[in-house]
């Protein structure tokens, strides 16, 4: 008489191809953070203020934590692709079993995935109150901009109406821009300062920085 008896089943985290696809996860999570946090930096220039500084910090903090859901989808795509590969009309005999689900799996995925989002979204929000408390800073300069086809125009404080199309900025000053447009919608952007905002025609937007190096 023989007796029934359940095989032994393997944890899932332990079955061969998880090790390896959990290993290429990791690898690509290092690669894909290392690269894209170093070629953004570099292509992003020198920084010529702290708000500058922050934005490249927080690219990078972001591309370090997008890394590992880029990472696994990138090692499940590469496990499918140099995975076995079997020929004929007939399946695999591996094949004929029910396909099974880990709602534990499922919820880890879930959930870390949340933990990610709402991490990036909280740095956010820290950087752009940084930016709001240096514009309401009182001892600011502020600086009018105009912005029309084809040239932008500044008038400084104290200028006694002289307006100028070349910006001059203190260093280690802050500085605050009341940005407007004459004619259509701009966007004004000094790159290696970190700031960026549109000009709308008779509505003043504001931006602030504080520039620390002369250049």
């Amino acid at each position: 008489m023989t007796s029934l008896q359940t095989p032994p089943t393997n944890s899932w985290w332990k079955k061969q191809d998880v090790k390896r696809l959990l290993v290429l996860t990791v690898i690509f999570s290092v690669v894909i953070g290392y690269v894209g946090s170093t070629v953004q930096t570099w292509a992003m220039g020198t920084p010529a203020s702290e708000t500058m500084q922050n934005v490249i910090n927080l690219i990078s903090l972001f591309t370090w934590v997008s890394a590992p859901v880029a990472g696994f989808v990138a090692a499940i795509a590469v496990s499918a692709l140099l995975g076995k590969h079997h020929y004929g009309d007939n399946p695999p005999p591996e094949a004929d079993h029910a396909i099974s689900n880990s709602p534990r799996g499922n919820a880890a995925w879930i959930v870390i995935s949340a933990l990610l989002c709402l991490f990036a979204l909280v740095a956010g929000l820290i950087a752009l109150q940084e930016e709001d408390s240096q514009i309401l800073n009182s001892n600011a300069m502020r600086i009018s901009v105009t912005g029309q086809q084809w040239v932008w125009n500044f008038d400084y404080p104290n200028s006694k109406g002289v307006r100028s199309n070349v910006l001059h900025l203190p260093v280690d000053q802050p500085v605050v821009f009341n940005v407007t447009s004459k004619d259509v919608k701009h966007s004004f952007w000094i790159v290696q300062m970190g700031i960026k905002v549109d000009a709308n025609p008779g509505v003043i937007t504001q931006t602030a920085v504080t520039p620390n190096t002369i250049g």
